[in-house]
């Protein structure tokens, strides 16, 4: 499993909505990103967010990066800090 992993600044609670409501309404990635799940997490108080887009494949991901670094400034949560790639080594919840 692979993991792009991308931190914003400048986010705001409006936008963060505006994105949750996007993402449940079209019930998976766009058609240009293989993406097999992601996760937002916010800092308010810091006004923060890491966003991390999981990938069955190194392929998957790599595939995905054009549609995902063309994304307009408007469908992100705020302004791009970093990215990273990664390769998922250890994923464990506890329950």
């Amino acid at each position: 499993m692979y993991a792009r992993v991308v931190r914003f600044t400048d986010v705001n609670p409006e936008r963060i909505a505006e994105i949750e409501k996007r993402i449940e309404e079209s019930g998976g990635p766009p058609p240009d990103v293989a993406s097999s799940g992601i996760k937002v997490m916010v800092d308010e108080a810091q006004g923060t967010a890491v966003v991390m887009l999981m990938f069955e494949s190194e392929e998957d991901m790599r595939k995905s990066e054009e549609a995902l670094d063309s994304m307009d400034s408007g469908e992100t949560p705020g302004t791009r800090a970093s990215i990273d790639r990664c390769e998922v080594k250890l994923d464990r919840e506890v329950s």
